[in-house]
This record gives C-alpha cells, structure tokens and sequence, in this order.
C-alpha cells in the first residue's frame, strides 16, 4: 500500500501537558510536513494563507493511500480533526509510536533514532527544539511580586508578568530555518518505520487498536463541580493542618508536609529517629504506646497532611474538554514488556484505594459540592482520596456498568502452569460450591483444612497468593502485607509456632545463605524474616507446577537466545534477529530487544538474562536484568491483558460503550434500562477464548451513576 509520511507543527494556547484532546480546542496547524514513500519531503506553510497544496488534498483524499505518523492516533489526527476539519478514517492511519510500543521499544521519536542507528545531526536537532519551544508555545515572563499571608506577614510570590507568542512575521530568520527543519522527523520517521518488525502488527490488534482510539475519544463525563469542591475543602484543611504544626512545634515547622523539618524536629524534641514519613512507618509508630502522646499527635497530623493531593482533581478540571468529557486518558501497548493499557494525564490506572465505606463516600461527595464538608466530614483529607472515583459520572439517561475479571491473573497463572488442584478449587468457589481462594492458600500452605483457617489467616492466604506468584521473596511479601495494613512482627507471633519444622529448617538454611552473601533482612527482625520466609517455602511446596514454571521458562528464554527454539506450556520461545520472542496463545509475541545471557567458558552454562528496553525508574533505554519469575509475571500479565481485549470487541457491539478500562475492569455507558445490566456486562467479559479454553474465568460487576470499587 502506498504511504503518506505526515507530521504537523502546531500552536495552542492551551498548554499541551492539559492532554491532546483539550490541547486540540484551541490549536492551529503553522506547518503541515509529508511525503509519499520514499519521494521527496514537502512542507506546507498554512501560516501564509496559502490553500493546501493539491497534491497534499488529493493524496489525503485517496483512501487507497495510508497515512503513517508518530503519535498521530493520540495528537496529529485530534488536531487534525479540530484545527483544520479533517477527519482522517482510523482505517487510514498507522501510528509508528504504537508499532514501537507493540514490539517492546521506546516511544519516542529521538530515543528510537538511537536504539536504529538512525542519523541525526545533534546542533540541528538541538536547534529545533529551541524553534519547537520559540514558535509552538506560548512565551511567559515570571516576576516577583509581595503578598501579605493570612498571618500578617509579608513574602514573594511568582506571578506571570507578561504573554506573548512569537510568529514568522516576530521572527522571519527563524521562521525560515523552522520550515527547513519541519521536514527532518520525516526522514526519521520512514527509516524507523522501516527498520521496526511487524509480527505484532497483525489485523487482530489493529482492529482493537482502532477501538482504544474510539474509547479514547469518546472519553468518560466527569464531575467538574465535584473537583472544584474537593479542591476547596482540601486546601482549607491544609491551610488548618498545617497551622495547628506551627503551634505543636513552637513555630519550627510551617507545615507537616516539610518532610526534613518535621523529621529535624522531631530528632531534637523527642529524641525519635524516623527511617522515612512512609504512611505505613507512620500507621506503626501511631499505635506505638510507648511513644508520648504530643508526638503520636504530629505525626497523625503528618499522615492526614499527606492523605490527599488536589493535584488529580486539578489535572481533571485542565484536562476535561468542554462538553465535560476527558479524553485521552488510555495509552494503546503503554505497558511495553506486557501490551497491556498504561494511563495518561489524570492516570485512572493509579487511582488511591478509598478508605472510607460507600455511605461514607457519597456523603462526603455532597458535602464537597455543596461546601459545607468542614461540618460534617470527619477526615476530609481522607474523604478527598476516596472520592476521586466519583468523579467518573454517567451521562442524564445512561448509567454505567461496570465489570472485572475476578483474580485474572491468579487464574492465567494457575491455568499456565496447568496447577491441577487450583484450577478445581477456582472452578468449584465460581460454581459456589469451593472454598474462597485466599483461605484455600492458607489450608493448602498449613495442611489444615479450610474450615479450620481464621480470619487473620485468610489474610496471610491473601498475601501469600498475591505476592509468591512470580517467585517472590520475603521482600515481597513484607511490602505486600504493609501495603494491607498488617504487622509483621504480630503476624510472625501468630503464625510462627504452626510453621512445619522441615520448612523452618529451609528458612534457616536460606538466612545462612543470604548472610554469606552479605544481605540484609528487609528491614525485618530475624524471627519475623524467618517467619515470612518460611511462608514462602509452604506457598511454594504447595505449588509445585508454578515453581517448575519459573525454571522452565527461564531455561527456555536463554535457550533460545542462544539459537535453540521450544515450547514450554504451549509457550514458544524463539529468537527473530535482535529479539528474543515469546508467542502466547493468543498469537501476539513479547518482544525482548538486544537479549544476552552469559555463558561460562565452555559455553554451556547460563548464568544472567538480560535485554534493552526502558528502565521504569530513570525512563533511560538501558540493559535490563530478568529472571524466571519475572518473564512468567510478564506473560501471565500479557494473556490476562489478551483475554480482557478478546472480548471487548462483542461488548460494544452489545450496545455497551467502553469509556475506559483500568487494569482488568472494563466501564461503560450504556441506556438507563433494565435489558442492559451488571450481569449481561460480566458473562461478555468472561467468555472463555478459544486458544485458552480450559482457563476458569469469573467477572462480576454493578451499576452506578458514579464510578466507585464494588462494595
């Protein structure tokens, strides 16, 4: 098919970090740059009022010619749209950020011009950025200007003195060389899209990869009045919070969110070292008895101060376009290694567990809009982080339904390793005759029966099954319990004296170990290290075909990277080129760049398992480490991903509007009618795909008029 190569240069006066959709309200095309194939690089300057070149019109009126970008899905075809009426068919639009991301590489232009090879002239690229930020933004200068606080006293403020926007009649000599340079990402753009592979790029994921565009324009209805209320109670709480610290610290400290004054502070006054202000370290020494009473005091000040941010409730109200929907909230294949959807702008996906009950919730909701939260929320910090769900709103006469595949990736994982006696258990607790999951992990770990697990146990079950899957250790263990609120050294003392003495014996061993190597106990005391380390060890006897899993997959990876193909669990590992593969049953592959293992000198044994791809710390394309564990979380994450996709397609075409999706729940419009429903929503979600047949799936869901958690 024949190609036209197009990128825009673009002016708003709606900065662009407020998200592509409501950039686009207030955007003008300056410079429309393309070429077809491999001819010659044209820019049209619509800054001269001069109409668009024919050959520009009829190439983009030719539906017989596919129109290739860079991030054209989520910004050039929007503006395009907006700016300038151009509707260009999904069909018609291929986006080489997406084929990037779809084959586990960078998805930025520049990054990906290094990891090819692709030339590029650094004074010049260097000084396109520098026209890019004199032409396509507008230009401010801040100054200094004196307020009186509250308090009476007197301080600087930044404040914008002066706006203006630069153009080719302030700037002709550098309008000229902007023109010039308007054409070079195409010249990088064709050599990218010629050097990327294309095994991801299969007509299954480009048809849901038209859909996430649809999702992503459509956009979900949000609740402004709700943000602007939240916002208010927050910064009035603030405002008393961080008074009632000056006056509990004699004035030391301004507010309780000074990290390094307050832990300064509470060294010299109390004699207390704190490691961090981490809301779990803070929860623990709250409830330490022995601390004195003015301390245990500040620090809930510091905890509440911290609780919630208005930085989301103000993303929400920058970003919503202005019919009240916010758009652009999903990033297609964002999650690289996996495929699976990353959040962008307001960041659904990241959204704060809620820790205040429905009733409690939808209270605070009114409060907030109504302004009178001061009077009768409890925790208003609190009451802001759990709302923010509830900004999600259905439109006047639909409701949402919504629905979410039940521990999906528990199941892809049990079912991959083919884990014969949970696979049942999932099967008989859907069928409402088998035990609850998490208890059955604690049974199965303890060799006790499932009647006889406590409460407390339960929640060691659940601990354990979310945190051991992919060959975990006490790190992550001790980080997932913290993270549901449990005591380590309470759980250790409860669980300690039913520990098996084989599996305590293992524990010991491995602390021996780990001492020789000079590593430390996470923080932990000896019995309680001992103690979830020993909860390892019976999670992990209990599951033998996972553990067998890991090392199978791990051999199978390194193996192929060094030219030997296989299958593993109906898994293919192979290497194509510079990339290590692994074809799930789906049909699409993980992509691993630039593998490497290292041999011993007789080149036969494996000993590191490495590849490029972008480090989730620095976001610096770098060598990464992996291991067994870590490539099954890969790919149980990438089949649940594939399984959640498989059905989305039917969903809609059952009357439901996706508007988004966050991990493995799916929320939609649909009519305030009976005939659409939780139930009808759900059995679509969790049809079983015929290349996983066999795989226990379970979704369950509810209506509302405002996005919450299921109660």
């Amino acid at each position: 098919m024949v190609k036209l190569y197009c990128d825009l240069e673009t002016y708003s006066d709606i900065p662009i970090k407020h998200g592509s959709h409501r950039y686009s309200e207030g955007a003008e095309v300056m410079l429309f740059a393309y070429a077809l194939d491999e001819g010659p690089i044209y820019v049209w300057d619509k800054t001269t009022g001069e109409p668009m070149p024919a050959n520009l019109a009829a190439w983009l009126k030719d539906d017989s010619i596919e129109t290739v970008w860079h991030n054209g899905g989520n910004f050039d075809t929007v503006v395009l749209r907006s700016a300038m009426g151009l509707d260009l068919p999904l069909e018609r639009v291929t986006d080489t950020m997406v084929q990037a991301l779809q084959h586990g590489l960078p998805g930025k232009l520049a990054d990906l011009c290094e990891v090819f090879s692709v030339k590029s002239d650094e004074a010049k690229d260097k000084d396109g950025k520098r026209l890019i930020n004199l032409f396509c933004k507008t230009q401010i200068k801040k100054g200094k200007r004196k307020v009186i606080d509250a308090n009476g006293e007197e301080h600087e403020e930044t404040v914008i003195v002066k706006e203006w926007r630069n153009t080719r009649e302030t700037h002709p000599h550098d309008w000229a060389r902007f023109v010039k340079y308007a054409g070079s990402d195409i010249l990088a753009m064709r050599a990218i899209h010629r050097k990327m592979p294309r095994w991801n790029c299969t007509a299954k994921e480009l048809a849901l990869w038209r859909l996430d565009q649809t999702i992503n324009r459509r956009g979900v209805l949000v609740d402004t009045e709700l943000a602007h209320g939240a916002i208010a109670a927050v910064e009035q709480e603030q405002a008393r919070l961080a008074a009632q610290t000056f006056e509990m610290t004699a004035g030391e400290v301004e507010a309780a969110t000074q990290r390094d004054k307050l832990l300064k502070y509470i060294c010299a006054s109390y004699g207390v070292t704190l490691p961090d202000m981490q809301s779990a370290t803070l929860e623990r020494r709250i409830n330490d008895p022995d601390l004195p009473a003015p301390l245990r005091e500040l620090l809930a000040v510091r905890l509440s101060s911290t609780t919630s941010s208005t930085a989301k409730y103000k993303t929400l109200i920058n970003n919503a376009s202005s019919d009240g929907r916010l758009r652009g909230l999903l990033q297609f294949c964002g999650a690289a290694r996996t495929g699976r959807w990353a959040g962008r702008m307001w960041q659904p996906q990241n959204l704060p567990r809620p820790t205040l009950k429905p009733d409690a919730i939808s209270a605070a909701i009114g409060a907030f809009k109504g302004g009178y939260s001061d009077l009768v929320v409890p925790d208003i910090m609190a009451a802001a982080s759990s709302a923010l769900r509830g900004c999600i709103i259905a439109p006047i006469g639909k409701k949402l339904v919504i629905t979410d595949l039940s521990n999906i990736e528990g199941r892809v994982l049990t079912k991959l390793a083919n884990e014969a006696w949970k696979i049942e258990a999932f099967k008989a607790n859907d069928a409402g005759t088998g035990h609850d999951l998490y208890i059955l992990a604690y049974a199965k770990a303890f060799g006790i029966t499932p009647e006889e697990v406590e409460k407390h146990q339960r929640q060691i079950g659940k601990v354990l099954e979310l945190s051991m899957g992919f060959a975990g250790g006490v790190g992550a263990f001790a980080a997932m319990a913290l993270a549901y609120g449990m005591d380590l050294d309470d759980l250790a003392a409860k669980a300690g004296p039913a520990i098996p003495a084989h599996i305590w014996d293992k524990a010991v061993s491995m602390r021996s170990f780990m001492d020789s190597k000079g590593r430390g106990m996470s923080g932990l005391s000896e019995n309680t290290w001992l103690v979830c380390e020993s909860l390892k060890q019976l999670w992990r006897e209990a599951h033998p075909e996972i553990v067998k899993l890991w090392a199978k997959v791990e051999k199978a990876a390194k193996d192929a990277i060094c030219g030997k193909p296989s299958v593993v669990n109906g898994l293919k590992f192979d290497r194509k080129g510079a990339w290590l593969r692994i074809r799930l049953p789906s049909g699409r592959f993980l992509s691993y760049p630039a593998p490497a293992v290292d041999l011993n000198k007789d080149g036969v044994f494996y000993s590191g398992l490495s590849y490029m791809g972008t480090c989730p710390y620095s976001r610096k394309w770098k060598r990464l480490k992996t291991f067994g564990g870590k490539l099954v979380e890969n790919i149980v994450q990438a089949i649940a991903r594939d399984v959640l996709a498989e059905n989305m397609a039917a969903i809609e075409a059952a009357g439901y509007h996706i508007v988004l999706t966050v991990h493995d729940e799916v929320i939609t419009e649909a009519p305030a009618i009976a005939s659409y429903n939780a139930i009808d929503l759900s059995r679509l979600l969790a049809i079983v795909p015929a290349w996983m047949q066999g795989l226990p799936l379970m979704a369950k869901g509810f209506e509302a008029d405002r996005y919450r958690k299921d109660d």
